[in-house]
C-alpha cells in the first residue's frame, strides 16, 4: 500500500512542523482528551472535515501515522509521537466505526508488510508471559527496560531506546517462554493497541489471538529483511578545472 500518495488533508495548521507539533501538544494536553474522542474531536486529530470521503479518511490517517512516527518527527519525543499515534488510532476507529480486530486487519499492515526502520522498540506478548514465575524474569535481568504490569501480573516494556543494552539483549535470548520480540516503533504501538484491546475483553478474544501472533510473526519475518535507504550520494556545485 502506498503511503505516498495522499489527497489534500487539512492540518490543524500553517508553519514548520515544529509549530504543528506545538499545536498537537496543547491539543493532547486538554482534560478532554484524557478519555474517548467524541466525533468532532475525532475529525480534528485527522485534520478533515465531516463530509470527507472514506478514502480521504484512509489516506488521512496513514499520512498522520507517518507524520507522527519519531524518526520522521524530530521535533518530538518518543512519549508525545506514541501518544499521537495512539489518538490517529483512536480516532480512524471511530469514525470508520470498526472492531480493533477488523481495524488491525484492514489498516494497520502496512508497517508489517515494509517496516520503517530497524527493529528495537521491545514489544512483550504479556498472553504468553508468566510473569513472576519466570525462571528467568526480564524485570530481574533488565529492570531499566521492563516491568510487571498490575493489572495483569506479567512483564511489560516499560521504557524503549534499549536496543544496544547487554542485559536487555540477554534477557530477550534467554526469554522461556520467547515472548519478547524487537519490533519497529509503528509495529509496537499497533501491537499494544492490538494487546489492550484482547487484555480489556479477556473472553472471546480468539480471533484478535490469532491476529496478534500472525502479526508478530510477520513483523519477524519483514524486520530480518529489513534494508536500510540507499543514501543519494552528494552532488558537488564546485567547478573543477581539469586543465
Amino acid at each position: 500500500m502506498n503511503l505516498i500518495t495522499i489527497p489534500t488533508i487539512v492540518p490543524f495548521g500553517s508553519g514548520s512542523l515544529a509549530e504543528f507539533a506545538k499545536k498537537a501538544r496543547a491539543s493532547c494536553s486538554r482534560k478532554d482528551d484524557d478519555g474517548p474522542l467524541s466525533t468532532a474531536s475525532a475529525y480534528a486529530v485527522l485534520g478533515l472535515h465531516p463530509n470527507c470521503s472514506a478514502a480521504d479518511m484512509k489516506a488521512a490517517f496513514r499520512a498522520k501515522v507517518k507524520q507522527f512516527h519519531p524518526d520522521l518527527n524530530r521535533d518530538a519525543n518518543t512519549t508525545f509521537s506514541d501518544t499521537m499515534i495512539r489518538r490517529v488510532i483512536q480516532a480512524y476507529r471511530i469514525l470508520s466505526n470498526c472492531s480493533p480486530s477488523e481495524f488491525m486487519e484492514s489498516e494497520c499492515l502496512d508497517p508489517f508488510d515494509t517496516p520503517e526502520s530497524e527493529a528495537f522498540d521491545l514489544f512483550v506478548n504479556q498472553l504468553l508471559c508468566v510473569g513472576k514465575a519466570c525462571s528467568n524474569s526480564c524485570v530481574k535481568r533488565a529492570p531499566q527496560a521492563f516491568t510487571y504490569d498490575s493489572s495483569t501480573g506479567t512483564a511489560r516494556a516499560s521504557s524503549q531506546g534499549h536496543g544496544d543494552d547487554y542485559q536487555v539483549q540477554c534477557a530477550v535470548g534467554q526469554c522461556p517462554r520467547s515472548c519478547i520480540h524487537y519490533v519497529t516503533p509503528s509495529q509496537r504501538i499497533f501491537l499494544e493497541e492490538l494487546l489492550d484491546s484482547i487484555l480489556e475483553v479477556p473472553y472471546d478474544t480468539s480471533a484478535e489471538a490469532d491476529l496478534l501472533y500472525s502479526l508478530i510473526t510477520k513483523a519477524k519475518f519483514e524486520n530480518n529483511r529489513y534494508q536500510k535507504p540507499k543514501k543519494e550520494p552528494k552532488a558537488s556545485t564546485q567547478h573543477v578545472d581539469w586543465f
